[in-house]
């Protein structure tokens, strides 16, 4: 089944939202790295840039590695962002990559960046999970 292409009033839509959630993305990340530069002595009201108390360490060390995996997560959703954004200027936007299959209105929605239909998505998840 070969997919319809979207309008491109649709495409435009689509873009601005992209845009909205990357401009968002690139906040989050920013305020992460913000906190990171700052180090663990702003975290916890310390002057010094050292914990006085080992629960406080182990607290800094804790806030640290939780920022480090939401930066990396956004990170990701940048390039997911951006690999879409690519797609809309290519005019592929929408069309499954494995089927190439119209992606469903409600599936962009929620998940704008999305370049699978359901269908293939989940047949994609069943091979990942049986190659583990």
């Amino acid at each position: 089944m070969t997919a319809k292409q979207l309008t491109a009033t649709r495409l435009e839509k689509y873009k601005d939202v992209l845009l909205k959630e990357k401009d968002e993305t690139q906040n989050i990340i920013n305020d992460i790295n913000e906190i990171q530069k700052r180090g663990s002595k702003d975290g916890n009201g310390d002057l010094s840039a050292y914990s006085q108390h080992q629960a406080d360490l182990g607290s800094d060390t804790d806030e640290s590695e939780r920022r480090v995996y939401i930066l990396e997560k956004e990170l990701e959703n940048i390039k997911k962002i951006n690999s879409a954004l690519k797609r809309i200027y290519e005019k592929t936007y929408g069309i499954c990559e494995i089927c190439g299959s119209s992606i469903p209105a409600n599936r962009l929605k929620i998940i704008p960046y999305a370049k699978l239909c359901i269908k293939c998505r989940e047949a994609d998840e069943q091979r990942k999970r049986r190659r583990k």
